[in-house]
């Protein structure tokens, strides 16, 4: 038997399913979706309409707690959900308890954690980390290579590109004073962040401000600035023509 699909799940007309595919016990599939090879479905998944998800992906997985974790909680998670016309990538993990908007995409490689949201339009690029307890606004773009701790929010409109890391932890795994403040990133709406920067825990990027390649942001950036340097300091007006407001 090439697929196995649980006599209570629900697939919906005009989907086709790939070879080796499982499909758990009361996941809905909507109409006219497409799953690809080898790609795992777990239990009460909700997918909606004219969804492609590319081979070896999983979706609805329950998250693992190691001994010594300090965010992954042992809880009852409601199912995954993805919206309608979303596109999925190859090799992608989504977990139990993530919420994906419509006409979002998630490229190849991409991690979706529990308890994260990510809103409609949203892109999600290729090898992306989005830790759990985050939320993603609508049309947003996160580049390849992108790590989104624990604790963040990233509001409507921002543009993070690749390879920028974020923290939670300024104990950096020491002493138990560190539990008081696990805080992870805020990009407040239209906050743009440059290539290979770096933003310490809870530090908030202001409304359309703009963070230069390479920065290291130690304290909150002012809306409508471009900051940049090590560590990360103002350095003149986002340009008129720039503004979210403007385009």
């Amino acid at each position: 038997m090439e697929n196995f699909v649980h006599p209570e799940a629900k697939i919906g007309e005009r989907t086709e399913v790939g070879r080796f595919s499982v499909i758990g016990e009361k996941a809905e599939v909507g109409k006219g979706c497409v799953i690809g090879n080898n790609v795992t479905i777990h239990p009460h998944t909700r997918i909606g309409d004219y969804v492609r998800i590319d081979d070896n992906t999983v979706v609805g997985k329950q998250p693992m707690k190691a001994v010594a974790s300090a965010t992954t909680k042992i809880e009852k998670l409601p199912p995954a959900k993805i919206g309608d016309n979303c596109i999925i990538g190859t090799s992608v993990v989504i977990y139990a308890g993530a919420a994906i908007g419509e006409k979002v995409l998630v490229a190849d490689l991409a991690t979706i954690r529990e308890n994260v949201s990510i809103g409609d339009f949203t892109i999600i690029g290729r090898g992306v980390a989005v830790e759990n307890y985050c939320k993603v606004g609508s049309r947003c773009k996160l580049e390849t290579n992108v790590y989104i701790c624990a604790y963040s929010e990233i509001e409507d409109f921002c543009f993070i590109a690749p390879c920028i890391a974020t923290s939670n932890d300024n104990y950096m795994a020491r002493t138990k004073e560190r539990f008081k403040h696990f805080k992870g990133v805020t990009v407040k709406k239209g906050g743009r962040i440059g290539v290979h920067a770096t933003i310490l825990p809870g530090k908030v990027i202001g409304d359309d401000s703009l963070v230069a390649a390479g920065s290291v942001v130690t304290r909150d950036t002012p809306s409508k600035k471009i900051c940049m340097g090590l560590p990360a300091r103002v350095w003149k007006d986002v340009p008129e023509e720039q503004l979210l407001e403007n385009q």
